[in-house]
């Protein structure tokens, strides 16, 4: 990076950083149609907040860097900002005020799999678009939902292939930690399923979950220990969510559980969430994203100067999520621009085959069945709070959301 990199401004980077080098930044003029109304539907407020409020951010840069451009067909978007406050139930109400009161033409949101089911058949009902931008269990398709994180062939299974390897310390006993919902469960059902497949017995497997929010886990780690301790080679897995994470991490650093003892490999934290704990006990640990901001290239370049140029704060951090949302808006603004509309029936086949050279470096497409091809990453927690890769897929790896180890799914799975 040039001395003169911290010196561009604002507009120059949400301009694009090649074209703005090149030419003077400049005020688009937009047709005097109604702007494209852009819904964002993520938790301000509450357990999930530590999580979901980047992510509004986020689709907020993309609409200013979409304007601009000059918009979309030539039509200023405009950003319809809701806050469901991480009550499941709410999220339907603000789902349905979206697409009924202010007709958005398209709505990027939700973090959680039950928030997303809550509004699953509001938009199916009102053939509205949703863009979910978080790794789920899988298990689901809807001509109205369009799935930019990770199926579990694209985040669980390979971090529990990684753990069990030579590389990642060669466990031979699973301790699956989770929150009390659809996610946790659902993705545990499929790696238990796995996990037997590959010879490791229910005996060797320990399956525990808490409520959102949950803060006392002195009774859970401790437990985790004593499995530990029974001759075989442990690790955890983690699908612990939003803000009960600081103090899981921090229990762990209590009772003195490094990484090359018992690695913990996480699902649901990433860049945004380390930036609340104190990471040095955690150095060594593990996640599994299809992202990391330490991820080399010039698409990820160019996404981590436009984000910390918006927010105006070059110390920001991006994350999996983040670059999930960035990815599924910039695949709809091409996907509007063939179909000539932003109608969603027009939009939705459109979207299919979209391609783009995304920010984890890799090429994704938009696949039928409404989920995208994805690299799967494997990072270690470094003591500044980033991740250093230490293991990749070689390319992109089809979603495959009708898991094969579930046995309802046999007839069923593309």
């Amino acid at each position: 990076m040039s001395a003169t990199t911290p010196l561009l401004t604002r507009r120059l980077a949400l301009a694009g950083l090649g074209a703005a080098l090149a030419a003077p930044a400049f005020r688009p003029s937009f047709a005097q149609a109604a702007p494209i109304k852009i819904g964002v539907l993520h938790s301000l407020s509450g357990t999930m907040a530590i999580s979901e409020t980047a992510l509004r951010d986020t689709v907020l840069m993309m609409v200013e860097w979409a304007n601009s451009r000059g918009g979309v067909l030539g039509r200023r978007l405009e950003a319809v900002v809701v806050d469901p406050a991480s009550n499941w139930p709410l999220f339907a109400e603000k789902a349905r005020e979206l697409l009924q009161v202010h007709k958005v033409d398209v709505t990027f949101g939700c973090w959680t799999s039950v928030s997303r089911k809550s509004v699953l058949p509001v938009f199916e009902e009102l053939n509205g678009l949703l863009f979910y931008p978080v790794q789920y269990e899988g298990e689901e398709e809807s001509k109205n939902i369009f799935y930019t994180g990770a199926a579990p062939n694209q985040q669980a299974i390979p971090a529990v292939e990684y753990l069990m390897s030579e590389d990642g310390g060669a466990a031979r006993r699973i301790a699956l930690l989770g929150t009390d919902y659809v996610y946790p469960r659902t993705t545990n059902r499929i790696l238990r399923g796995f996990l037997n497949s590959k010879g490791i017995t229910n005996a060797d497997i320990m399956e525990e979950y808490t409520p959102f929010g949950h803060s006392d886990w002195q009774g859970i780690v401790a437990r985790v220990k004593r499995f530990a301790g029974e001759g075989k080679k442990t690790a955890i897995v983690s699908t612990i969510n939003g803000d009960a994470n600081v103090p899981f991490y921090r229990e762990l650093g209590n009772q003195g559980i490094k990484a090359e003892d018992i690695p913990c490999v996480a699902f649901s934290v990433g860049e945004e969430e380390l930036a609340g704990i104190d990471t040095k006990p955690l150095v060594g640990h593990l996640a599994a994203w299809n992202y990391f901001m330490s991820s080399p290239g010039a698409a990820n370049t160019e996404f981590k100067q436009l984000w910390q140029a918006y927010i105006k704060n070059p110390k920001r951090v991006t994350n999996d999520p983040m670059e999930a949302t960035y990815t599924g808006f910039r695949m709809w603004m091409q996907a509007a621009a063939k179909a000539g509309t932003t109608a969603v029936d027009a939009v939705t086949p459109a979207l299919i085959g979209q391609k783009l050279m995304a920010p984890c470096g890799y090429e994704e497409e938009m696949l039928p069945n409404h989920h995208l091809s994805k690299p799967v990453l494997i990072g270690e927690v470094e003591a500044n709070g980033q991740f250093n890769i230490v293991w990749k897929t070689p390319n992109a790896v089809k979603a495959e959301n009708w898991s094969p180890f579930i046995p309802e799914n046999a007839n069923r799975r593309r």
